[in-house]
């Protein structure tokens, strides 16, 4: 969240943020600027009766002492006035406490000068492409993964969804397997890049959620697990993992690290589970818009000095896996209006799925894909998480930056392979850095379909 001290020093550019990310309309800043100031006039009135009630109390022994009784009684009274006045001051700055620090949760984090001011992702800016030069021959009709995850035999939307739900699916057979071929292939590069494996825990509370900015604004978007009946939540509530992001950078919530600690890099592997609350209907095939999916996610904490220039070191070890893929991608900056509530900058890795039909789609056809967005939070999750550093033994604890990236989203990597990667004769060759993930395999050739089902598909051909 941003500071106190930020939000009165420079209540403007608060507002300007408010205004560049669309949100002027989501929270009452004036508001918020009234409360600073009654909550602080109270606190001044509270150490101002402390103070006299104490000289009070002082006087009081005295005038016993002395014999002066009945100064001494007036003394008392004045001294029970001060008190239940007190009562009454702490309680007022108590509620107040607590409305503010609710409402500076609902405030964004503050984009970098660099970021481009705009409303939407149609202002998001370009920075480069890759891969786009040497592009490998593909068939003069790519078919959508959705349909050749199908034919296929690897991808089974159909039980999914009867299992589960709409949003969830089966992969089956060598589908399955390059799923976990791209998790352990991610993994093994994000090794060599000097992270350290995490595998943490799946379920996170509802502190943890606020310190990453996923509450009180994406509830709407989470898994709750217990007490979904009431939109009320406490600690002891329970969340399915959205993102690693979330256990991974609370897993350093409240300790102080020291400066030989930091850069500290973790990588972890977790399925997550979002219910894409605002974008229902928008995406009813495949599996790019899914409520279950598999990330390893690339969390860094730093010193604050150090943290744009590990943005870009980021952006480039998150690439490293579309390169060695040998997949086509573009790198974009985001604007304000597309920023995360808790980014001070953003760059998005979108790989091209030429299977695909979209308007947003490359020249050549197909769509972009986002497979990762590589964020600078600066500060903002670290107050609200308690992440702080020690840059020397003997000097005060500060906040230290946090960052991270997807390294890469497994599921859209898979699709961007089934497209981009695909035959003539409806066959996927296996990108050559997969081979020995997937026991020397050159070609995903599917399987024969199984039950009633395909018999009657067979008939009908």
């Amino acid at each position: 969240m941003l500071s106190r001290q930020y939000l009165r020093e420079n209540p403007d550019a608060v507002r300007r943020n408010l205004e560049d990310r669309g949100m002027a309309d989501d929270v009452d800043l004036d508001r918020l600027l009234e409360i600073d100031d009654e909550w602080r006039s109270l606190k001044s009135e509270g150490d101002d009766l402390r103070h006299e009630r104490n000289e009070v109390s002082d006087r009081i022994g005295r005038l016993k002492a002395e014999g002066k009784d009945e100064e001494a009684e007036e003394a008392i009274e004045r001294s029970q006035e001060l008190k239940e006045r007190l009562e009454e001051v702490e309680d007022r700055a108590d509620e107040l406490e607590a409305e503010l620090e609710a409402k500076l949760m609902e405030i964004p984090n503050v984009p970098d000068d660099d970021v481009p001011v705009g409303d939407d992702e149609s202002d998001n800016v370009e920075e480069r492409r890759h891969g786009f030069d040497d592009l490998r021959d593909l068939p003069e009709t790519v078919t959508p993964h959705y349909d050749l995850g199908e034919d296929l035999d690897v991808i089974d939307e159909a039980r999914g969804a009867k299992t589960t739900g709409a949003g969830f699916y089966f992969l089956k057979g060598d589908g399955a397997r390059l799923e976990h071929a791209l998790i352990q292939f991610m993994m093994d590069v994000h090794r060599e890049q000097g992270y350290v494996d995490l595998f943490p825990p799946i379920p996170v509370k509802s502190t943890s959620m606020e310190g990453t900015g996923q509450l009180p604004k994406f509830a709407e978007d989470a898994y709750r697990i217990g007490g979904a009946e009431t939109e009320d939540y406490d600690d002891d509530d329970l969340w399915l993992c959205p993102t690693a992001e979330v256990p991974v950078t609370n897993m350093y919530a409240d300790d102080i690290l020291l400066r030989e600690d930091l850069p500290l890099k973790h990588q972890a592997y977790t399925p997550n589970f979002r219910r894409e609350a605002g974008e229902h209907g928008t995406e009813t095939r495949g599996i790019v818009r899914v409520h279950q999916f598999n990330k390893v996610e690339l969390v860094n904490f730093v010193e604050p000095e150090d943290s744009y220039d590990r943005l870009e070191s980021l952006v480039d070890e998150a690439e490293e896996v579309l390169r060695r893929l040998g997949l086509p991608y573009r790198i974009l900056t985001l604007c304000t209006g597309d920023l995360t509530f808790a980014s001070a900058k953003t760059y998005d890795i979108e790989v091209w799925a030429p299977g695909t039909e979209a308007e947003d789609g490359p020249e050549r056809g197909g769509r972009w894909l986002e497979v990762s967005s590589a964020s600078n939070f600066e500060d903002f999750q670290s107050r609200r998480a308690g992440l702080r550093y020690r840059p020397e033994r003997h000097e005060s604890a500060e906040y230290l930056h946090t960052l991270n990236a997807s390294g890469t989203a497994v599921g859209r990597v898979m699709v961007a392979i089934l497209e981009y990667y695909q035959n003539e004769d409806g066959t996927v060759t296996v990108p050559e850095a997969l081979r020995p993930y997937m026991g020397g395999m050159e070609v995903i050739e599917g399987h024969e379909k199984v039950g009633e089902s395909a018999v009657g598909a067979g008939e009908r051909e």
